[in-house]
């Protein structure tokens, strides 16, 4: 057993025993002061944090760096302020409220998984949508993450199987995100591969959609007093050989009361529209395919093709109650939710032109029953 000295250099001892067999046993710590070398006595088993001294040191360093260790007072008031931020943040990120500009119908595509550099990718599909959202007032996008593969660690060794490299990956990610106004974007498994430094958060902060790593959930607000909820997650907990959206509607069942749930990761497609049978309040669960269409790795598995859509769209018409199915129409062909929005929304702007005229009239009427 090594002879116990102090931070001095000194030979300590049990000042009850006088013995040497002395082991560290911690630190005691004081408030406002340095804490102090706590010591174990084998020899009697007494503690103590003033042993004795029985030999000086043989020299003495006048000269000592200061502590390089935050003190324990500011390390515990730093976790403290770090706790009440995350806090904070969590909370903020519950439910986030937007704003809505009118009370006229909007549409959401839901982009399902694109991996967008993978060479399975139908690419030309997603820049159609692009071009589609651009064109058509009052539809936004959201996705349900896995952007493009992001190959890391061994995994980066399949890059020499597809034709884009890295560099070109994220150069089509960043200008995808860039060509519509997202809602919401979410990150997938591969997307947080690229751990804590994530270029996804650098390049949604120009956006002012919401994205997160691994859920969000939207209040959207409309003038009219509306509120429709919107969650999206990469993925639901839950999986059934019978039902393909058992994970989203699983999460509906037990208790989220949601109007729109979307997730994607198992590229597949499926559809759950529940009921509330308390409040009336009627929510649709989607479970959205990919656009990677060729895929060895299913092959290899003998998986089914179960891509039936992957860009449904949700259209929310906020003059309806939360129990009428005329709230949310859901329409798996994004090219045909779009028109659809278009007829919605002229038939929205007629109908506010015809109550117009109509006050107006009332308005004339008054005035000569005034007269």
């Amino acid at each position: 057993m090594k002879t116990p000295v102090d931070a001095e250099g000194s030979i300590v001892g049990c000042p009850a025993c006088k013995g040497t067999a002395l082991r560290k046993d911690g630190k005691q710590y004081f408030k406002n002061r340095e804490p102090r070398q706590r010591w174990w006595c084998l020899g009697c088993g007494r503690k103590t944090i003033a042993p004795i001294v029985l030999a000086e040191a043989e020299f003495e360093v006048t000269s000592k760096s200061p502590l390089e260790d935050t003190p324990i007072d500011e390390l515990i008031d730093l976790r403290e302020k770090r706790f009440s931020r995350r806090t904070k943040y969590r909370q903020s990120q519950d439910l986030i409220n937007i704003k809505m500009p009118s009370n006229a119908p909007i549409g959401i595509v839901h982009f399902g998984d694109p991996h967008i550099d993978d060479d399975g990718t139908d690419i030309a599909e997603i820049f159609q949508l692009v071009e589609m959202i651009q064109k058509t007032k009052g539809l936004y996008a959201g996705n349900v993450g896995d952007l493009h593969n992001n190959w890391i660690g061994r995994l980066e060794a399949l890059y020499k199987n597809q034709g884009t490299t890295a560099k070109e990956a994220w150069r089509l990610t960043e200008h995808f995100i860039g060509q519509v106004p997202w809602l919401y974007l979410v990150a997938g498994n591969h997307d947080l591969w690229s751990g804590k430094g994530d270029p996804l958060d650098w390049i949604m902060r120009t956006h002012p959609g919401v994205y997160d790593k691994y859920q969000g959930r939207l209040n959207l607000c409309f003038p009219n007093g509306r509120k429709v909820r919107i969650q999206c997650r990469h993925q639901f907990k839950g999986n059934s050989i019978y039902n393909s959206a058992h994970g989203v509607a699983r999460a509906i069942r037990f208790g989220q009361r949601d109007h729109i749930l979307t997730c994607g990761h198992i590229h597949v497609s499926g559809y759950q529209v529940l009921r509330d049978p308390q409040s009336g309040l009627i929510s649709h669960g989607l479970q959205i395919a990919s656009f990677k269409k060729i895929d060895d790795y299913a092959d290899r598995l003998g998986l089914e093709d179960n891509n039936i859509f992957n860009a449904p769209v949700t259209i929310i018409d906020p003059r309806y109650e939360d129990s009428d199915n005329r709230l949310i129409t859901t329409i798996f062909n994004a090219f045909e939710g779009g028109e659809y929005l278009t007829w919605k929304r002229s038939e929205y702007e007629s109908a506010s032109r015809r109550r117009k005229r109509s006050n107006v009239s009332a308005k004339g009427r008054k005035k000569e029953v005034g007269k």
